[in-house]
């Protein structure tokens, strides 16, 4: 089961049964609009608060990814999600409305993959039969917490990213029957990698060491060449993340195809959109991966991919006391079974 120093081999295969996204208004005018299960037109979302707006949308893609299995939530055994907010509040309530037994995860924009990894871990072990695993995260909710309420209006400078509001989920299961669907075949557990960055306006550059340490680690550990993939996706590195963990990795002698190299924090959104270097949150990956990669994958576009969630773990309260932003990246490995 475990390969190498920090990857785990799924031996028996979980297989993705079912998944889904969610989304708000910015993400409806995005490129990825066609793979939203549910789009909302306005950030409250009929609700109170962005808090609650944002419990909203991980209710909608649990619930939408559980339907799609053609499963009731009380055939769920296990609940895997987390988000931004404090104390992940968000998916807490969530799985209070939901009534699923449940693991709060917090790894900040790498919770999507952290949830995935331990969803495949507990199904391969037979911890359970069926799991469903998600993150989450709300533009207004998370910029007022993180940086300046919306309406304050604070500008940006060009290295700093736009919180995605979407929410992706996926249900994981032992499902005997694999032909042609999609498993999860391994899992790369990242590092804590703080390099001295302290600019919560530039994400990208702080988590781009953490993705390549990552990433390096999956191909040692495996034994695999980058071209064992159809694709190599990072979470939400946007543009300066990516192109610098790019040059580290060549740096490296990891060479991997500049097109089979992308991220979901650029593929989001269109390029004129006012994002700066591209989105982010732990909704990003999530509502990626969730909607648009798996959906690619089932119509056969991609056969094999790597997705790397890579997340800043900051505080407002680290960032207040001048600390700096130790950040870390989870890898899962996604195929179609033959």
């Amino acid at each position: 089961m475990l390969k190498g120093k920090q990857s785990w081999v799924f031996t028996e295969r979980p297989v993705i049964e079912s998944s889904a996204a969610t989304g708000g208004p910015f993400e409806a005018k995005g490129r990825l609009s066609d793979d939203f299960d549910i789009l909302h037109d306005d950030l409250w979302m009929g609700k109170e608060s962005y808090e609650k707006a944002h419990t909203l949308l991980l209710e909608e893609a649990i619930t939408t990814a559980i339907e799609k299995a053609n499963l009731t939530k009380e055939e769920i055994h296990f609940m895997l999600a987390g988000d931004l907010i404090n104390q992940i509040t968000p998916s807490s309530f969530a799985a209070r409305t939901l009534g699923i037994p449940y693991f709060g995860l917090f790894g900040a924009c790498s919770t999507s993959m952290e949830g995935l990894a331990l969803a495949s871990f507990i199904i391969n072990y037979h911890g359970a039969r069926k799991v469903v695993t998600g993150a989450s995260s709300h533009n207004s909710a998370v910029e007022k917490q993180f940086r300046y309420p919306t309406e304050y209006g604070g500008q940006k400078p060009p290295t700093a990213q736009w919180t995605v509001t979407g929410a992706g989920a996926a249900v994981v299961t032992n499902n005997p029957d694999k032909q042609g669907k999609l498993v999860t075949t391994s899992a790369t557990i990242g590092r804590v990698i703080d390099m001295g960055l302290s600019d919560p306006f530039n994400m990208g550059g702080a988590m781009a060491p953490a993705a390549a340490d990552t990433i390096k680690a999956h191909f040692k550990d495996m034994e695999l060449d980058p071209s064992y993939y159809d694709l190599i996706v990072t979470g939400d590195l946007a543009r300066i993340g990516q192109e610098t963990t790019y040059e580290l990795l060549q740096k490296e002698n990891i060479h991997i195809d500049r097109e089979k190299f992308q991220d979901c924090g650029l593929m989001i959104y269109h390029e004129d959109q006012p994002v700066q270097a591209g989105g982010s949150g732990a909704g990003c990956s999530a509502s990626v991966l969730y909607g648009h990669l798996l959906n690619e994958m089932r119509k056969g576009t991609y056969q094999r991919i790597l997705m790397v969630a890579t997340g800043a773990l900051l505080s407002p309260l680290s960032f207040q006391q001048k600390e700096t932003i130790p950040c870390i990246a989870h890898a899962v490995s996604i195929e179609v079974h033959p």
